[in-house]
């Protein structure tokens, strides 16, 4: 190269590093900021860049990710929309960031909210002495919000923080969550290996448990709560779209948690957004500049507390469900075969659970056709580690529909869950939280022709099938009341009931209804 070629090289250079938007100190990765300084070691934090436009006044943000998530949960990659923007949007808008690393983050699974939570408080305390004990604000994603209520009202970090906003979080838990310590999940849990402490606590019991030691407690006052939510299931085939045709029945959500789920009685809701799913609801572009006048030291206060609404995990919770759920080993030699009887034309989704990725998925039609699975995807939210196959269709017509399985390996388990848009559903009406022997619930069948019989799995917190029976009292044949049997010690149970409906041309349909308690 000549000295006139060089000289124009060196020229052109620094203009790069004089006018680069975001500094000396960052990476730019696909036109967003990413920190200069990254550990993924649990327990350490690190700080985002100071903006040029940098407001002290302001108090710090320390984003706190979900379930399985790092630091790169604000900057990286999202699963489904391309990277992350809100490490920069909160860059460009002045406010010194700071990044922490949960449990999570070691890439070996997910902590419950009290081992992340008390690594949470410890390092706020760090956090807050490194600017002189200036009060910081929390943007946490998912369970990230549990985590951050565990170190604040559990482990005394309320003193270092001033307001909470939180994404998407599943407050009250997941029927997921629920669905992935049922009956029918375990043999494909024992093979994956999937049910983590993490899943464990976002069961709708456990957080009942969780709700009813942390709303009342002294230290849950002393900070301000602010919720937002998407009703948005994401894209079409992926895992947030099955998850969220399974929780429909439980009411709007973004495929992973539901509306009701993401709000805190006490906590402002700011807002609900049709276009939000669980995996952009923590993306900068969509909701920063919507969060960040309440990060502002002039923020609208929170509302009143709502006394009243803190003892909710106590009383009733109303569960629906149109599903039809199996599960078990596959065999590599012939067919494993579930036959789903629907009793009138309807829209539905079935997805299948294996835990390799070449198993062969068909769906047989009642007129004989033969449909291939969409897939298989990898899912990384709740059953983590599992292949995931598929079928949407607009008109499953009326009649006996048959999903088959083999698999190309020894080694192979499945979990099917059908997801049907029928008009009638098995309704359960039974407590998040209740005391052994004493947990009532009701049972009521759909409204149609036939009869009805029931039958119940009840697995203890080790994964252990109770033998005690549930024998149901009924009036009329379509409401069922009874006792959850007496347990020898406290922790969450669950139950899984299928009902089976003989209908007048002799045909069986099954649905399948799961729920979690906690028992005392």
């Amino acid at each position: 190269m000549n000295r006139r070629l060089m000289r124009k090289f060196l020229a052109i250079f620094l203009c790069l590093l004089v006018f680069t938007p975001y500094g000396l100190s960052s990476e730019v990765s696909a036109g967003k900021l990413k920190p200069s300084d990254e550990t993924f070691t649990p327990g350490q934090w690190f700080l985002g860049d100071r903006p040029t436009n940098y407001d002290s006044s302001q108090a710090p943000i320390v984003f706190v990710q979900g379930k399985n998530g790092s630091s790169t949960s604000w900057y990286g990659e999202t699963t489904y929309h391309g990277v992350n923007d809100m490490y920069t949007q909160a860059y460009d808008a002045g406010y010194q960031t700071v990044f922490v690393q949960l449990y999570d983050a070691a890439g070996k699974g997910s902590e419950n909210q009290y081992t992340n939570g008390r690594l949470l408080a410890a390092m706020l305390g760090e956090i807050s002495q490194h600017f002189n004990g200036q009060k910081v604000n929390i943007i946490a994603h998912s369970k990230g919000g549990p985590d951050t209520q565990a170190a604040l009202i559990h482990y005394g970090a309320y003193s270092y923080v001033d307001k909470v906003i939180t994404l998407g979080s599943p407050h009250y838990g997941s029927k997921l969550a629920d669905l992935s310590y049922s009956w029918y999940a375990r043999w494909l849990g024992e093979l994956l290996g999937m049910n983590d402490a993490g899943t464990y606590s976002l069961q709708v019991g456990e957080m009942a448990k969780f709700r009813s030691v942390t709303d009342n407690h002294s230290n849950r006052s002393k900070n301000k709560y602010y919720t937002v939510a998407g009703t948005n299931k994401g894209p079409a085939f992926s895992a947030l779209a099955l998850g969220g045709a399974y929780l429909s029945f439980y009411g709007a959500n973004d495929g992973l948690v539901t509306v009701t789920s993401s709000k805190l009685p006490y906590g402002t809701h700011l807002f609900t957004d049709n276009t939000i799913d669980h995996d952009n609801i923590r993306q900068g572009s969509k909701v920063f500049s919507r969060i960040e006048p309440y990060l502002r030291s002039t923020a609208v206060s929170q509302l009143s507390d709502n006394i009243e609404a803190l003892n909710q995990t106590d009383t009733i919770i109303q569960s629906e469900s149109s599903s039809y759920i199996n599960g078990g080993m596959l065999s590599d030699s012939q067919f494993t075969k579930n036959e789903i009887y629907v009793p009138a034309k309807t829209s539905g989704t079935i997805f299948v659970y294996t835990a390799s990725n070449d198993t062969t998925v068909e769906l047989v039609a009642p007129d004989g056709t033969i449909m291939t699975a969409s897939g298989p995807i990898k899912d990384d939210t709740i059953i983590s580690g599992a292949s995931l196959y598929s079928f949407q269709l607009d008109e499953f017509i009326e009649g006996s529909w048959t999903v088959q399985m083999k698999a190309t390996n020894a080694k192979d388990a499945y979990l099917l869950v059908s997801s049907f848009d029928e008009s009638e559903k098995i309704e359960l009406n039974m407590a998040g939280k209740g005391k052994a022997d004493q947990t009532s619930f009701i049972l009521k069948a759909p409204k149609q022709a036939g009869t009805t019989s029931l039958s119940f799995k009840f697995k203890d917190p080790d994964g252990n099938e109770l033998k005690q029976s549930i024998i149901p009292n009924t009036t009329n044949g379509a409401e069922f009341t009874s006792k959850l049997p007496k347990v020898s010690k406290p922790g969450v149970y669950n139950m899984t009931v299928d009902m089976t409906t003989k209908h007048p041309n002799g045909k069986e349909s099954v649905r399948t209804l799961v729920r979690s308690v906690y028992i005392e």
